[in-house]
């Protein structure tokens, strides 16, 4: 008989020793826009996915970051660093509306995330939801319209019938 924590009930077996589930984001500090998002745990791969993925969608030679010491092993000479709470409260926020809007990232809930997979789709959905639908209360504009990539906060139905490649 195997005995497992309620939370980890549902999980694959493959999950179950993998630990925490982390999300990681960037952002274009100009506009609050999320340039890359990537599930995984909490290692230097996770934020070399990030730097690539990133790297694919601006030309920034500038990161701003809490102070793990992943950033400085994975980040190449060449970039400018910053180091603090001060430059990461953007960033913070962010994830904190994030979080806020996606019920499966509450961990004292019901509809708490078990499994990776569901969470990568939920975090392309609520990355879209963001920067393409959610206006920011102050500004009024989404994060696509302060990057000037759209001239209207998208709905939905735009989203869901917009073409892409998968």
């Amino acid at each position: 008989m195997v005995i497992c924590a309620k939370k980890q009930k549902q999980c694959f077996l493959g999950e179950l020793g993998a630990g925490d589930c982390w999300i990681a984001i960037s952002l274009a500090s100009s506009s609050g826009l999320i340039l890359a998002a990537r599930v995984g745990k909490h290692t230097d791969k996770l934020i070399e996915e990030l730097t690539v993925t990133t790297e694919g969608k601006t030309a920034c030679k500038q990161w701003n970051s809490d102070d793990w010491g992943g950033y400085e092993r994975v980040l190449p000479p060449e970039i400018l660093h910053y180091i603090g709470k001060d430059k990461t409260q953007r960033l913070e926020r962010t994830n904190g509306i994030v979080r806020q809007q996606t019920g499966r990232w509450h961990r004292r809930q019901n509809k708490f995330g078990k499994l990776w997979e569901q969470t990568k789709m939920t975090t392309r959905l609520v990355v879209g939801y963001f920067n393409w639908i959610w206006r920011h209360s102050r500004f009024k504009t989404t994060a696509v319209q302060r990057a000037d990539l759209a001239t209207r906060p998208w709905t939905w139905q735009d989203l869901a019938t917009y073409p892409t490649i998968i």
